[in-house]
């Protein structure tokens, strides 16, 4: 069966133009600015005029709480594929903190396993670096995983790694991008426990702790030392969900395919400032801590001059029940699959090379920094993973229309102007996501 989708306004590669797609089976057949539609009589035709034609984002950085042996009601493939795929993300890649921990053959091909049976968007997955998994880790063919997944900061999952003759071992073996979670450890502990001292069970323990916490000496001092290590080495490193101005300074804005160290943002950090956990408190308690408007404005701005390569969620669902506890209680996560391409989007639709710039870094960036085989881009011969926007039109986000697992979304309130219309996954509207396969 092929499927033409004419008239759409094509957003790729840097341009946007009005044009036309033919899907044939898995794979995109055809792009042209002046098709011909009486070559295609056996096609189901799609008149996308008016909306936006994308290639499907690929998140690479998702929490979906599935360690391949159980639902986690919270959040699971089930659950948070379905959200992912009503958001426009086609692929994903998931973290290996979960339950049991993906640092070892056995866990990960439980999950694959787990996410070949119930996953409706294509996934892939990282491998946990720990004390005790080294000399495994370091001999696992290249292509079999996404990357390796290094914790410089506690977070949920517990896998910390702060010996340094470790680091030293996984930096100079390593033949795969490391992608960091970067938090001076000692930092946040002595701030925690100095604030614990202070502030629990009063009425100033909120989540307006959070960011003096996790604050941007420890973003910093952790981001300084891994870069440095990586320059020491000569390694690929992909710094997670930058927070901070200050951790700019540490990077260049060379072209993708010259630079050892990338960095990552997530929607939520250019969203969100440290002026709403009045409102919205423990809801947006991620880690690193969303932090002062500055910060953001700084964040916005390093997209835009090729300082940060990447966009992609962290998405990390819980129970709202867990979230409500106090402060020091709380889990830190923010769920945002759902939404992350029209958060994206809301501060683009008049700005064209904004556009363009954010299509880079959500669909083609992910693809070739991770060496993601035929997607990221709407190319001949390329998967047929495709993502139709509407725009013009107000889509407000309700507890209702939320797929997640944990049920709520600190967006609940928020009006969007583009509305996610149709989304295929290897030229299928319908489920058939399939396992992503690495150059590199």
């Amino acid at each position: 069966m092929k499927t033409l989708i004419k008239n759409a306004t094509i957003v790729n590669e840097g341009r946007i133009f009005v044009g036309s797609v033919l899907i044939d089976g898995d794979k995109i057949a055809n792009i042209s600015e002046t098709p011909d539609y009486s070559e295609y009589p056996d096609c189901s035709g799609i008149d996308a005029t008016g909306m936006l034609l994308l290639p499907g984002v690929i998140d690479t950085h998702v929490h979906f709480r599935d360690g391949g042996l159980a639902d986690n009601p919270a959040g699971n493939f089930a659950t948070e594929s379905r959200a992912a795929r009503a958001g426009g993300v086609t692929s994903v890649i998931d973290m290996p903190n979960t339950n049991p921990q993906t640092i070892s053959l056995e866990a990960l091909e439980a999950k694959e396993a787990r996410a070949a049976a119930v996953s409706v968007v294509n996934y892939g997955f990282m491998l946990g670096a720990t004390a005790d998994n080294l000399d495994w880790l370091l001999s696992m063919e290249p292509t079999r995983y996404a990357a390796i997944k290094l914790f410089l900061g506690s977070s949920t999952g517990n896998m910390l790694l702060s010996d340094p003759a470790m680091l030293d071992r996984l930096f100079s073996e390593a033949r795969k991008l490391i992608v960091a979670h970067c938090e001076e450890e000692a930092v946040v502990q002595a701030n925690l426990h100095n604030f614990k001292l202070e502030h629990q069970g009063k009425p100033t323990e909120t989540a307006t702790l959070h960011p003096q916490i996790r604050n941007t000496e420890a973003c910093f001092l952790s981001t300084y030392k891994a870069i440095e290590r990586a320059r020491k080495y000569g390694t690929r490193l992909h710094i997670a969900h930058l927070s901070t101005a200050t951790e700019l300074s540490l990077l260049s804005n060379f072209d993708l395919g010259k630079k050892h160290v990338t960095a990552e943002v997530t929607p939520n950090h250019l969203f969100f400032d440290d002026r709403d956990y009045a409102e919205l408190g423990n809801l947006i308690k991620c880690n690193p801590a969303i932090k002062s408007n500055d910060d953001r404005l700084a964040l916005w701005a390093a997209l835009e001059d090729g300082l940060i390569d990447t966009i992609a969620t962290d998405h990390a669902p819980h129970p709202l029940g867990a979230k409500q506890r106090p402060y020091f209680d709380a889990p830190s996560g923010i769920p945002s699959i759902q939404h992350s391409l029209q958060m994206m989007l809301e501060a683009a639709i008049s700005n064209e090379e904004l556009m363009t710039l954010i299509v880079g870094k959500m669909c083609h960036n992910p693809a070739l920094l991770f060496g993601i085989e035929g997607r990221g881009f709407i190319r001949q011969g390329y998967k047929a993973d495709l993502v139709l926007v509407r725009t013009g039109v107000e889509q407000k986000v309700t507890r209702e229309s939320l797929l997640y697992g944990c049920g709520w979304s600190p967006l609940e309130g928020q009006t969007f102007h583009t509305r996610i219309e149709r989304v295929w996954i290897n030229g299928k509207e319908d489920g058939s996501a399939e396992p992503l396969m690495f150059t590199h």
